[in-house]
């Protein structure tokens, strides 16, 4: 099959290769950059276990052609914080047990960097509304509300 040449940016390093253009960006992702934090659940965008941000706003990469996203600029879960400094959203995430067998986290933490960087004093019921896109099957979401609450919190430089 013929390759297109695509070029985009990821977690600040750009990148350009050939790929083809029935290569989707979770397979990119995780395959060709070895970023394997981009997990791929029901590969239906059901379960947004693939969610990125692209140019700031979450996308299920399961759903996304790589050639589509050419010239954009993607956040993994790998761009947020280091084993030295977490984001805030890792440290809350790990303060209030948001998390079990971490298989959603990385969509989860996504999902709330876009939620906060467009609401940063959102409700528990926004917070809910929005961690609502991606499923979890082991912490029943009250733990990660919490966390997301805190974090949030943790951003303004209130104590929570």
């Amino acid at each position: 099959m013929e390759q297109v040449q695509l070029t985009l940016t990821v977690n600040g390093t750009r990148y350009s290769r050939p790929v083809e253009p029935r290569c989707l960006l979770s397979d990119f992702i995780r395959h060709d950059l070895g970023l394997t934090g981009t997990h791929v659940g029901c590969e239906h965008g059901v379960c947004g276990m693939c969610t990125v941000l692209i140019d700031g706003q979450t996308a299920r990469t399961c759903l996304t052609f790589a050639v589509q996203v050419d010239g954009a600029e993607i956040t993994t879960v790998e761009a947020l914080g280091t084993p030295a400094k977490l984001h805030p959203l890792q440290q809350a995430f790990w303060e209030k047990h948001g998390l079990q067998c971490g298989y959603c986290t990385p969509a989860m933490l996504l999902t709330a960097v876009e939620l906060l960087n467009n609401n940063p004093n959102p409700t528990r019921n926004e917070i809910c509304e929005a961690m609502s896109a991606n499923l979890c099957r082991c912490t029943g979401y009250q733990t990660i509300v919490d966390a997301v609450e805190s974090a949030a919190a943790a951003m303004k430089g209130e104590a929570r």
